[in-house]
């Protein structure tokens, strides 16, 4: 029975250095030390999980804005290209009809100028043909020696002057 003396013996020592082992954790307080040190381990990360959160529900928000003024900013873009498609066609609109216009103001000035010189020319022919009827006139007049015929000839081509003159003036 001393093989089972020393079992019991081996295994009395080993329950007897268990109780020692465990009345000296609880003699330092080490339990108590490794639950303030689990728990301060769960706050921490706790704190770290809540940090986080908050970063996400930040980075959230930023992403939001950013994407509120990049839709914004595009819809503006997009309105300023238009009005300014707007105004370049109301330019070109506005630039076509005054080059109309200024076309017709010019082709109407040439009309005018054009019409002026053929009046001047034709009372320059008139002023010219009434001087060249004038001069023959005289001529015949000088020439002629009978006075009452000249008289005559004088009287009717006067007369005939005068009816001329009547209808270029009118």
């Amino acid at each position: 029975m001393e093989i089972n003396t020393m079992a019991i013996d081996a295994t009395f020592w080993v329950a007897i250095s268990f109780v020692i082992f465990i009345g000296v954790l609880v003699y330092f307080k080490i339990p108590q030390k490794v639950s303030q040190m689990l728990d301060g381990m769960i706050s921490d990360i706790k704190n770290e999980i809540d940090e986080s959160e908050k970063l996400r529900t930040e980075a959230k928000t930023l992403l939001d804005n950013a994407q509120k003024k990049l839709d914004t900013a595009t819809s503006v873009s997009n309105e300023i290209l238009e009005n300014a498609k707007k105004e370049s066609d109301k330019l070109i609109i506005d630039l076509n009809d005054k080059f109309h216009k200024s076309s017709e103001i010019k082709k109407s000035l040439a009309e005018n100028k054009i019409s002026q010189m053929k009046e001047a020319a034709l009372k320059e022919i008139k002023d010219a043909s009434i001087k060249i009827a004038v001069d023959s006139v005289k001529k015949i007049i000088t020439t002629s020696v009978d006075k009452s015929k000249l008289d005559a000839v004088f009287q009717k081509n006067l007369e005939e002057t005068k009816e001329q003159l009547k209808k270029i003036n009118s």
